[in-house]
């Protein structure tokens, strides 16, 4: 490939990971948005949802995915188990436990764990070209966190338990969190290394195949969850009180969500991300998750009506400084 299409390719490429980092940045508000829903109902009916808008786009795309051959079908259901149900359990989890910005600050350690852990294997960038960038976006994740936990801890909690329940509550929520970061630190790295083994398939095609093995793990959440709701209600999420099961006391908020969240998150960010791993090496790919992680900032902070501390702006800056960093260390030289 010539200098000027190496540079095409990465400018969509960059183009591609920022509008799936819009897409899925959504998820994290979603949690708050339903505090009384269970974080199990919520993963099922965002990837219920997903599944049946596959189920629309593999109409189509039928001829494509019928060249799929019987472990690349394992391989999408293994994807969509990992990196999309029991990611999102854990996540919705933690926001649940701890709020947005916690959790999502520890999500977004994801660029700098995934650029590690592939750079290991790939060695795509010599270390001493990488370290900057990702020195840079540690030191922002790590000003941003600075000023939630001050802001979390400087405050009575509206349970009126003081500080120690909310320091209890940030260590459940950072535990949940992390389980969240190791599905979601295998889930890129697989998925970009089968997309660059099957150049023939389109991004497209994958992210569907992905939503048709998503939907039978999602029924079978949802039957997961009524069992949960029947037998143990109070085991099933954050509230204490009884869930309405299936759609809740919010039955068209909560439908409206799941829709959008299936096809623009979960879908449609799918098929950008998978455009974005084909054109990339991973270890720059995952720097790039950190604009998910900016706008999981960015709706949270609008959730909430508030504006970031000094620190986190502070922090906030840095991480898109890291990522110009490490975008401009993969330009070919």
């Amino acid at each position: 490939m010539t200098d000027a299409g190496a540079r095409q390719g990465l400018g969509l490429g960059l183009a591609c990971a920022i509008g799936a980092g819009l897409a899925w940045g959504l998820v994290f508000v979603a949690p708050v948005m339903l505090p009384d829903y269970p974080p199990l109902v919520l993963s099922a009916g965002r990837y219920l949802a997903f599944g049946l808008v596959a189920l629309v786009m593999a109409w189509p795309g039928r001829q494509a995915l019928q060249q799929l051959s019987r472990a690349d079908w394992i391989k999408a259901g293994w994807l969509s188990l990992i990196g999309n149900l029991v990611y999102y359990v854990f996540l919705a989890a933690a926001i649940q436990t701890a709020g947005v910005p916690i959790p999502t600050m520890l999500i977004g350690t994801l660029p700098v764990v995934i650029a590690l852990v592939s750079n290991l294997s790939d060695r795509a960038l010599p270390w001493r070209r990488l370290a900057p960038s990702l020195a840079v976006i540690l030191a922002g994740i790590l000003l941003v966190n600075h000023a939630e936990v001050a802001a979390l801890t400087g405050i009575d909690p509206s349970t009126g338990s003081g500080h120690q329940s909310a320091l209890s509550r940030l260590a459940l929520g950072a535990m949940l969190a992390l389980v969240a970061v190791v599905c979601w630190t295998w889930y890129p790295i697989s998925n970009a290394r089968w997309m660059q083994r099957n150049p023939k398939v389109s991004a497209s095609t994958w992210a569907t195949a992905q939503g048709l093995t998503t939907l039978p793990l999602a029924l079978v959440a949802w039957g997961l969850a009524l069992v949960i709701e029947t037998v143990a209600p109070s085991a099933g999420g954050a509230s204490q009180t009884r869930f309405d099961f299936p759609l809740g006391q919010q039955a068209l908020h909560f439908v409206l969500l799941m829709t959008v969240l299936g096809l623009v998150s979960s879908w449609l960010g799918t098929r950008l991300w998978n455009q974005a791993s084909r054109l990339l090496p991973t270890s720059l790919t995952g720097q790039l998750i950190v604009f998910e992680t900016l706008a999981a900032l960015a709706y949270g902070y609008a959730w909430r009506g508030d504006w970031p501390a000094p620190t986190a702006a502070l922090g906030i800056c840095l991480l898109i400084a890291g990522v110009a960093i490490g975008a401009n260390a993969f330009r070919p030289r």
